[in-house]
């Protein structure tokens, strides 16, 4: 049996998500809710589930620091919101923090979705 490649930096888990048709980056618009620019949704938090976290930190420079959110919306659609960490946070709209905040969470095992 073949292991799973452990993906280890950011670029590797958006190229497995690409190569697997999950490429649907949520982003936050001019008027607070979010949108699924590869599905051309929008979005409001209790539409969607992180269903995992990964962060990422640079060698050294603090700016380096990232959080994937890979998510799930009602219709079983995988998506994802990219960001830095804290005040390299790269989301200027304000209610992006609160908005995710509002998000539910459930921790998966997402060997299937990268085999």
């Amino acid at each position: 049996m073949e292991q799973p490649v452990e993906m280890t930096t950011l670029s590797q888990i958006l190229e497995k998500l690409r190569q697997k048709g999950l490429d649907n980056e949520i982003k936050m618009t001019d008027h607070g809710k979010m949108q699924g620019t590869g599905l051309n949704k929008i979005y409001n938090p209790e539409d969607l589930t992180i269903i995992k976290t990964y962060r990422f930190e640079g060698d050294s420079d603090p700016a380096d620091n990232s959080v994937l959110y890979l998510l799930e919306d009602k219709d079983g659609q995988i998506g994802y919101i990219m960001d830095a960490y804290g005040m390299y946070s790269s989301q200027e709209n304000t209610g992006f923090d609160d908005f995710l905040k509002k998000i539910p969470t459930a921790d998966r095992d997402l060997q299937e979705l990268f085999k």
